[in-house]
């Protein structure tokens, strides 16, 4: 005689697709808290960039890296060079993604560093010297308008941004919409205009550089 083959019960087959569901629902839950964690980080450090480029200015009476007396005020071999002709001007010269050692927008972090508003290397020219974000995106400033509706005495601007990222950001910062207002978010296609990203945005795999003006 044949032995009657066993099987799962209909309550065992739904106590595990129970126990599946709680599973997929943590993970969904955990990963949408570390998503909340990043864009967080990526709003601070606009928000704790500003703080230290106001705090420098008040102490100096001069934009970090724009200081014509920055070996006065925090250490020899801290003056910019370059562009030519700005130093002093009251605007940060160069662009906020510089890699000429010598420009303003680059000696901004080692004035910061130097001032002990922030942390990090004050070795110019090192790997470890351009700040980075939760992303691994480079921060930078200027005091040039990197996009050209956004108004401001100096811009923060952060790299390697998701499209979901850059929305939050905007709807936390400043009016939602993402090519107006102080937050804006450049065109990867069109270097210096600003893309207005969607929820449709989101599904693509796309970068972009958020900049906030101050």
């Amino acid at each position: 005689m044949k032995r009657a083959q066993a099987g799962f019960t209909l309550v065992e087959i739904a106590v595990v697709l129970v126990i599946i569901g709680l599973l997929l629902g943590g993970v969904l839950k955990g990963q949408e808290l570390i998503n909340s964690a990043k864009v967080k980080s990526l709003i601070n450090d606009y928000r704790s960039v500003s703080t230290m480029i106001y705090a420098y200015q008040d102490r100096f009476r001069a934009f970090p890296g724009d200081d014509a007396r920055a070996n006065e005020h925090v250490g020899p071999n801290s003056v910019a060079g370059t562009p030519a002709g700005d130093l002093g001007n009251g605007r940060i010269g160069g662009a906020w993604n510089s890699s000429t050692t010598t420009d303003e927008s680059y000696r901004v972090w080692l004035h910061l560093r130097r001032a002990n508003l922030t942390t990090g290397s004050v070795t110019v020219g090192d790997a470890a010297y351009p700040p980075l974000n939760a992303e691994s995106g480079r921060i930078g400033v200027t005091g040039y308008a990197p996009l050209a509706t956004l108004a401001g005495s100096f811009f923060v601007c952060s790299s390697g941004i998701n499209a979901r990222f850059a929305r939050q950001i905007d709807s936390s910062m400043d009016d939602g919409t993402t090519d107006t207002g102080n937050v804006q978010v450049e065109d990867p296609g069109t270097p210096g205009t600003a893309i207005a990203l969607t929820a449709a945005s989101e599904a693509q795999s796309t970068t972009y550089v958020v900049c906030v003006g101050y």
